[in-house]
């Protein structure tokens, strides 16, 4: 290899084994982390690959330069006057500021700044070979890359997710050399545990899939992904051709970071488990065992058998069936007893034990809680003119933690609500009430399912807020990535049901109705408390709406006109974003936000209303007439939300309003017309709020 070659990087790090959760997100961090580390280090290269097991994070940055590219660089050093004296002989400042940088005092030149001649050093740098700066970044990299939860061991004073125990590192045929904790890098890795447990030592980052695939280790995740997939449908189709593998993707992703060379054993259960419910059958499978439920291809029905993933194939395949299915048939038998005893008793009996768990310490028990969302949801309900639903939507209020007491939610929280569906339908209560005990728990996660009925909807955001106005009202909110009571995850649950169900809700009352309804147990007043609890709404839509690709100066504009209508708000976002960069908007928006910032700046005005007698010029009243004109269909058209014609006629405004400024000079010195003056604005700019604060614009700015 010579040095002006391009080579292949190659870094792996081998640890004990990694909980599945920590492997996905270190493969993305590592797969940005180092390639912009490399770039900034001035060494190019091509494409990132990344790959990682229960046992390696690894990274393969293609033709990563060898060298980097020389390069001068210029200092500037003390001010010309200070450097040189009258007689244009070098000074101490200047001798010594080229002697700190390597150069002669004649090699130094002026250059002319704001700030006046200053005199400057040029001096070339040679570029540094890769495996130079490699080894001094590799260990930073390594060391920044997030865990959950990272441990020490040993004497060691780093820190990692789990017991690092070798770290390769190549440049083309090059060792990088560096020391992390107390490994040195190396040209060697290792295989699978087991099946493999000898070094394997490699000549080059090219060996690498191909050698650790001989040593029973499958390092690319789709791949391991795809070889899961195949094995379990190919043992089902030989055990059963009539299953099918039930789809889950979350649990596949799982499963592919907990193994290095999968098998799949495909074992039963006794069929009379399958009238339980299908989701506790489920939930065992997957959250205990980690096996993947198995279909009937004609019905969908679950069929009573299960595929697991080995990490090693079994000597014995017979005797590790036999195994898996023994230690589900145990769980079973569990769940079994669980629904069997819970169902003895109606839910609605079990409402009074909510008062023993407790919600949260200064806030009391579940059972207040119950009952602070049940008038919060009834507040809803009569705003949105749901009179119809509210003997259901009480019910499902009231029923739905009850099964928080249950031992089947206690053995299998993830079934909360689930189990609640199913019990209220055994008591015999309405279908409505039932799905609404489900669905107020729904969205569970980004991505997941919304409330389909009205009870689910207004229940779970009751719920939700309930908790936002008590946390944050002990000032407890998240701080930086701690978010104990998931209040994130609420705001957004929030915001996906409001706008699924196009529900026309003041937020901030609720909010105070919700900080109201705990008494005196907030040591926050209500006000602070909706303005804190609001403050949060508006940093979560902010990320929400740029996130999916709306300008940030449109999304801050919107929110700094309100968002107490979050469905308003949506839709002012998307028609503001959408003709923002129409020619014929950008004058109009500066047109409104140098109306706005001017009544901005004023003075308070004791004026009550605008007075055409002190009109002195003709653009006054034309402003004020071309006003009247529009005033009632603007407002018309912000009645029905109709934001595009509401903007339209607006535009009507853009020739008097300009017209005006040039015309006069709002800020007379006589009071009375400067007020008459500021008042005009006052009415254009209130009604330009209505929709957006113009002046935030990039558009007004321009």
């Amino acid at each position: 290899m010579t040095d002006s070659e391009a080579q292949d990087l190659l870094l792996e790090i081998g640890t004990e084994e990694l909980p599945a959760a920590f492997v996905g997100p270190a493969m993305e961090y590592l797969s940005k982390r180092l390639p912009d580390a490399v770039r900034e280090a001035r060494l190019e290269h091509g494409a990132a690959e990344v790959y990682g097991t229960p046992r390696r994070l690894a990274v393969l940055l293609k033709d990563v330069s060898c060298r980097q590219p020389d390069r001068s660089i210029e200092h500037r050093g003390p001010a010309k006057s200070a450097a040189f004296d009258s007689d244009g002989r070098p000074t101490k400042a200047a001798e010594g500021f080229a002697r700190g940088k390597g150069v002669s005092v004649d090699s130094l030149m002026s250059v002319d700044t704001p700030k006046g001649a200053y005199v400057v050093a040029k001096v070339d740098e040679k570029g540094r070979e890769a495996t130079e700066i490699l080894s001094e970044l590799i260990p930073s990299v390594i060391a920044s890359i997030p865990f959950a939860k990272s441990m020490r061991w040993g004497e060691v004073r780093v820190h990692f997710a789990r017991p690092i125990h070798w770290i390769l590192a190549l440049l083309g045929d090059r060792r990088v050399p560096f020391v992390f904790g107390d490994v040195s890098s190396g040209e060697r890795t290792f295989g699978h545990r087991f099946l493999a447990p000898d070094p394997l030592v490699l000549e080059s980052p090219d060996d690498y899939l191909g050698g650790l695939e001989s040593a029973r280790v499958i390092a690319d995740a789709d791949t391991r992904r795809r070889r899961i997939i195949e094995q379990s449908e190919s043992a089902l189709a030989e055990y059963e051709p009539s299953w099918r593998l039930r789809e889950d993707q979350e649990l596949l992703d799982e499963v592919t970071h907990l193994v290095e060379w999968p098998a799949a054993v495909v074992g039963a259960f006794d069929v009379d488990h399958l009238n339980l419910p299908v989701e506790v059958l489920v939930s065992e499978m997957r959250q205990h065992q980690r096996y993947f439920s198995v279909t009937e291809a004609d019905t969908g029905r679950l069929a009573p058998a299960f595929v697991a993933i080995s990490n090693t194939p079994p000597r014995d395949p017979v005797l590790v069936r036999e195994g898996y299915e023994r230690v589900l048939a145990a769980r079973l038998a569990d769940a079994r007893y669980f629904y069997d005893t819970d169902r003895a008793r109606k839910l609605e009996e079990r409402v009074d034990g909510l008062g023993r768990v407790v919600f949260q310490e200064k806030l009391g028990s579940v059972l207040e809680k119950v009952r602070r969302v049940r008038c919060l949801s009834a507040s809803m309900a009569g705003m949105l003119g749901l009179s119809e639903i509210e003997h259901s939507l009480s019910r499902v209020v009231t029923l739905a933690k009850a099964d928080l007491t249950t031992g089947m939610v206690g053995e299998f929280p993830d079934l909360q609500g689930v189990m609640g569906r199913y019990y209220a339908l055994e008591d015999g209560e309405q279908e409505s009430v039932a799905r609404g005990i489900e669905e107020h728990y729904l969205p569970r996660h980004a991505g997941d399912r919304l409330p389909d009925s009205h009870e689910g909807a207004l229940a779970g955001i009751a719920d939700r807020l309930d908790t936002m106005a008590g946390i944050f009202g002990l000032d407890k909110g998240p701080t930086g990535t701690a978010d104990p009571f998931g209040l994130r995850r609420a705001c957004l649950a929030i915001v996906s049901i409001v706008l699924h169900k196009g529900y026309r809700l003041p937020l901030s009352e609720l909010i105070e109705e919700a900080a109201r309804l705990y008494g005196d147990k907030l040591p926050m007043d209500v006000a602070a408390t909706r303005e804190k609890v609001m403050g949060f709404f508006r940093g979560r839509l902010k990320n929400l709406w740029t996130a999916k690709g709306h300008s940030y100066d449109v999304v801050d504009a919107v929110l700094s006109a309100g968002f107490d209508d979050l469905v308003s708000a949506r839709d002012r976002v998307a028609i503001l974003d959408e003709v923002k960069n129409h020619p014929d908007f950008s004058p109009l928006a500066v047109a409104f936000a140098r109306a706005s910032n001017i009544v901005a700046k004023a003075p308070a005005i004791q004026a009550a209303e605008v007075d055409p007698e002190l009109f002195e010029s003709s653009v006054e009243m034309d402003l004020w007439k071309a006003l009247a004109e529009i005033k009632n269909s603007v407002e018309q058209a912000l009645e029905s939300h109709d934001y595009r014609a509401a903007l339209s006629e607006m535009a009507a405004l853009k020739e008097p309003v300009d017209a005006f400024f040039e015309g006069v000079m709002v800020m007379d010195e006589d009071l009375r017309r400067r007020e008459n003056r500021l008042l005009l604005l006052v009415s254009i700019s209130s009604l330009f709020r209505r929709i957006a604060d113009f002046s935030l614009l990039r558009a007004a700015e321009q």
